[in-house]
């Protein structure tokens, strides 16, 4: 596996990869990589000649200094997962390669980035579209891979990809879950084992509360439910708890189309905020 830490040099790597196999596939990460990040890069790798991955700890998308501080950093065995996975190129610029002179550039995504992560991450989202954008340019990929957890993410990079007219397929690959259905994540990490088996109280809240709808129940009274769930069990917070429309977010108090139906929640588990979400379609 090639491994770069300037835009120059990738460039040039990918621009040869392109004239020798056409079809590059990408999969941009955080790091901290886990299964979930692996089964992104195996999905590039049937669909593309080359896969390229990166890594890259935006601090653009970070509104917490803290979170940001505390984010798990595992290069090392990152690069070994990559290397047993297959992958033919990692990016892992430094931080004065990607944002040479600070950025005051920002995005809006009005309705969409209002609601759920965008209501308690304020900013979050025109990180994530400054930095995707900047990885798309130098990557030039034929198509990119994002995990179905950061649903509302991938909204956003898919109206970012429709307005900045970027030539890239995009794809929205499921969620990978531990044995007990915790959905796997690189903050899972910074969980002590008692908070990590607290934590599968948001799937299972999920689980439950699409079962609720699918036998015709209120949503209030599922929201009631959820949020008593929580209350039950100590050093765990609710942050929000919704039902969806697929297509842009928008809450529901009832499920008109069960295909265009999600179920999205946020809360902490003692410091460590996790995110998780379901589709009314999906088997659970």
């Amino acid at each position: 596996m090639d491994i770069f830490k300037e835009i120059k040099p990738i460039k040039a790597f990918l621009e040869s990869s392109k004239r020798d196999s056409g079809t590059v596939g990408f999969v941009p990460t955080m790091g901290a990589l886990h299964k979930g990040h692996l089964s992104l890069i195996q999905a590039s790798k049937r669909e593309n000649a080359k896969t390229i991955c990166s890594i890259y700890v935006n601090p653009t998308q970070f509104n917490n200094p803290d979170d940001l501080a505390k984010y798990p950093r595992t290069l090392d065995n990152d690069v070994q997962l990559l290397k047993d996975a297959g992958c033919d190129a990692l990016f892992c610029p430094e931080g004065h390669e990607m944002y040479s002179t600070g950025s005051s550039l920002k995005f809006d995504f009005g309705s969409l980035e209002k609601v759920l992560e965008g209501k308690f991450r304020p900013g979050h989202f025109s990180g994530v579209a400054l930095v995707i954008s900047k990885l798309f340019h130098i990557v030039g990929p034929t198509r990119a891979y994002f995990g179905q957890k950061d649903f509302q993410q991938f909204k956003i990079i898919e109206k970012l990809v429709e307005e900045l007219k970027f030539d890239v397929a995009l794809r929205c690959m499921p969620i990978e879950r531990e044995q007990d259905g915790l959905a796997m994540s690189s903050r899972n990490s910074r969980l002590t084992p008692e908070q990590r088996n607290k934590a599968t109280l948001l799937y299972a809240c999920l689980r439950q509360a699409s079962q609720l709808i699918k036998e015709g129940k209120h949503m209030n009274l599922i929201s009631e439910w959820v949020e008593g769930a929580f209350s039950k069990v100590e050093g765990i917070k609710l942050e929000y708890f919704e039902l969806a429309d697929t297509s842009n977010l928008m809450s529901l108090k009832n499920v008109a189309d069960i295909d265009k139906a999600i179920l999205l929640i946020a809360g902490y588990v003692g410091e460590v905020r996790l995110i998780d979400n379901l589709l009314l379609t999906d088997e659970n």
